[in-house]
């Protein structure tokens, strides 16, 4: 009898292993507020096809139109994509705090986060920023944004900006702690999912995504980061330079996020889409 009983556990406790569970993915679409487009590209990507987390940048000018939308997808993970930067040429935003060293003489954030050839000396890094104003103005955005969405569940930053410095990496986790946000994927052994192959035009995007999500392992989590767009009048008009083809660029990515096929490919393999709120149930 216990012979048959020891046999009876061995054999559960093998069957138990051997059952792994299905792999999971974050698909992260960035960039809510910069523009009307971004902000129905991301709403698409959503409602019609495997986007799971929406970032917003709180000072960017088509916020209070981000808010609103939101409310037509109350399931949407989101997340409040902190930012220090207004990378655009022809369109620009401010701080929503009095932070004097983080702005240019036009009083716009600066372009960029770390020095880039292509705008000399206009990199934050590259001026005299202090950390108290850094501290003010995430205390800002992160308010703002729970004061108009408050299923908030995480922070991220924008262009990199937590990582201005190691101060800044730190003050912002607690910051996020602070105000109970801190949903970090790095605390639950998520692995980025990197595209496996050229992404110039639509269709490689769309096939070197299939082929990443063949690479994906059972038991494991991802996330998957993009910026959904729409190509049309408004998109055409922003970039900044070494990056002009933003409308056709990020309409390729609503274009995969929306694709029959990636979906199809999805719910075959048994991927589960997840938001970042997931991770912690």
């Amino acid at each position: 009898m216990k012979t048959n009983l020891l046999f009876l556990f061995i054999f559960c406790a093998t069957t138990c292993l051997a059952q792994k569970l299905p792999a999971r993915l974050i698909v992260r679409g960035d960039d809510m507020g910069f523009s009307h487009s971004g902000n129905l590209a991301l709403v698409e990507s959503y409602k019609n096809g495997i986007e799971t987390s929406i970032e917003v940048i709180v000072p960017s000018p088509w916020f209070p139109e981000a808010v609103q939308l939101l409310k037509e997808i109350p399931t949407a993970d989101v997340g409040i994509h902190l930012a220090l930067t207004s990378e655009w040429d022809l369109v620009k935003w401010r701080p929503l705090t009095a932070a004097s060293s983080l702005v240019n003489e036009d009083g716009y954030f600066y372009p960029m986060i770390f020095p880039n050839k292509n705008y000399p000396g206009q990199s934050i890094s590259e001026n005299k920023w202090k950390i108290e104003d850094v501290e003010r103005e995430f205390r800002a955005q992160i308010e703002m944004a729970l004061r108009h969405i408050p299923r908030i569940s995480h922070v991220s930053a924008h262009m990199g900006c937590a990582n201005l410095s190691k101060e800044v990496a730190t003050m912002t986790k607690r910051l996020a702690q602070e105000y109970k946000i801190d949903i970090d994927p790095d605390d639950y052994a998520v692995q980025r999912l990197p595209m496996e192959g050229p992404r110039n035009t639509p269709a490689e995007k769309a096939q070197s995504f299939i082929n990443a999500l063949d690479k994906v392992q059972p038991d494991k989590t991802y996330l998957f980061v993009e910026h959904p767009g729409l190509d049309n009048a408004e998109l055409r008009a922003i970039h900044h330079i070494g990056y002009e083809n933003v409308a056709e660029d990020r309409q390729g990515v609503t274009n995969l996020f929306t694709d029959p096929k990636v979906k199809a490919l999805i719910e075959k393999k048994g991927i589960k889409l997840i938001g970042y709120q997931d991770l912690v149930k």
